[in-house]
């Protein structure tokens, strides 16, 4: 189970940056628009839906405007709670991607036919990184060793 949280996060290294800024984005650029345009809406103690409609579209042509007038005007506490509740669900969908990013099995992401197969170098108790019949990169079978130096490949020669 450790391989696929530890390949979800190797996948996903340069997404979490972008997540975050796409947080940071809605935050700004969505939820306060909305909050800001219910305030003014809901300003008679009832949320007067023609009102709404008229200053949403002002609101999201100037997020920032609207972000400073939810700090003026006292109603961060309604941006705190929609920002959470829009915060659940985007997390929710991230971690759902988070999820479906995870490698399938241990061994995917490994390249076949190469050296990966062995750790800390001890292939080179058996072949040699320097010269005689190439094998994979930086691993080559010795002409000069005794014993049973028969090669079985598997696979097929590609020139380009």
């Amino acid at each position: 189970m450790n391989y696929k949280i530890e390949g979800a996060i190797r996948r996903n290294r340069k997404n979490f940056i972008i997540f975050a800024i796409l947080w940071v984005f809605i935050a700004i650029a969505f939820v306060a628009p909305v909050i800001h345009t219910y305030y003014i809406a809901n300003a008679e103690g009832r949320l007067d839906l023609e009102i709404f409609i008229e200053n949403i579209g002002n609101s999201f042509m100037h997020p920032f405007q609207s972000f400073g007038s939810i700090l003026t005007e006292g109603s961060m506490g309604s941006y705190i709670s929609m920002l959470i509740v829009v915060s659940i669900f985007y997390a929710l969908f991230f971690f759902i991607g988070f999820v479906k990013s995870a490698p399938k099995n241990e061994f995917t992401d490994i390249e076949h036919g190469s050296s990966d197969w062995s750790q800390r170098g001890e292939q080179y108790q058996i072949l040699s990184k320097n010269k005689g019949i190439i094998l994979a990169e930086n691993n080559y079978l010795p002409v000069n060793k005794r014993g049973n130096i028969n090669v079985l490949v598997v696979g097929r020669i590609r020139f380009w």
